[in-house]
């Protein structure tokens, strides 16, 4: 079985329409660490929510980059799909941004230094012709491990009561939930469209240490500057201290948790249809605030 046709038969096993949902969130009266007591725990999200919005701009404009080269027509209609639900996350998470700003956390000087590296090494360059085609097949491989991680976060918010028993803010809670389910939602896309564009393995595998390696670089550089930058009289312990603690208490993942799953991204079977749960992804997106606001509004 060729490559090709074995990422077609897991996406004819998933059969599902991906589309971009008008959500709403309402910031109002939503304490700054949302998570009660955990100023850590915070900030770790608040590094997804300072850091996904420009990558996944550039995730996007990877996947439009890879339309001309899609003959598979449905899955360019997954791509275009994807596409549209990025540019929903990257401007709902702008959101949090204007209110840490607000609250007195200086995150401008992180988010543009984020921006400036994801702009100089993750975009088109302007190329063309071959050095186009062989750059994107370097992006999609960087994006599609990445996108790995993002459905890893998502299946684990799914999961995580410990954030419901903890009692995290409610809007923010369906904010990330709201998230990761169309992370677990729209998972094998960048995959199944690099297995389709290039699908070599060696560069699969190289990109996906590259990314892993740096994600975590970046996880670290930017929980240190938000600890650092808190402007909380008290902020507890060491936040490595901290982020273990809440980690074993089930409000953030751990480490741990991302490294056992390289390992699987790396098996030359693997497709991300294996992993996550679509059903339930779905079943969250059906009854989340956020993403049925519209619906009440209209039927109010």
């Amino acid at each position: 079985m060729t490559k090709q046709t074995a990422t077609a038969q897991a996406r004819h096993e998933e059969a599902h329409a991906i589309t971009a949902r008008d959500v709403q969130f309402d910031w109002d009266g939503m304490p700054f660490h949302y998570v009660p007591n955990e100023p850590v725990a915070t900030h770790v999200w608040n590094f997804m929510h300072l850091i996904l919005p420009e990558a996944e701009r550039a995730m996007a404009g990877a996947l439009a980059d890879a339309l001309p080269y899609i003959e598979d027509e449905r899955l360019r209609e997954e791509a275009v799909g994807f596409i549209g639900q990025e540019a929903m996350h990257a401007s709902s998470h702008e959101g949090v941004r204007t209110y840490l700003t607000e609250q007195g956390l200086d995150v401008e000087p992180m988010v543009d230094t984020m921006n400036y590296l994801i702009d100089k090494l993750l975009t088109d360059h302007g190329l063309s012709g071959r050095a186009k085609k062989a750059w994107l097949k370097e992006r999609l491989g960087l994006f599609a491990a990445l996108e790995h991680f993002t459905a890893i976060i998502g299946q684990w918010l799914l999961d995580a009561d410990e954030l419901d028993e903890a009692g995290i803010h409610p809007m923010m809670l369906d904010l990330l939930r709201w998230h990761g389910a169309e992370e677990v939602e729209h998972r094998s896309v960048v995959f199944d469209v690099y297995q389709h564009v290039d699908g070599s393995y060696a560069r699969r595998a190289r990109t996906a240490l590259l990314a892993s390696t740096t994600l975590a670089v970046l996880t670290c550089a930017s929980i240190t500057y938000l600890v650092n930058h808190d402007p909380s009289p008290n902020k507890g312990k060491p936040w490595p201290v901290q982020f273990v603690s809440a980690a074993m208490r089930g409000l953030v993942p751990s480490g741990l948790h991302f490294l056992t799953e390289i390992p699987v991204y790396l098996k030359p079977g693997f497709h991300p249809s294996s992993m996550g749960s679509l059903d339930q992804a779905l079943r969250y997106l059906a009854t989340s605030p956020a993403a049925n606001a519209e619906l009440r509004q209209e039927s109010s």
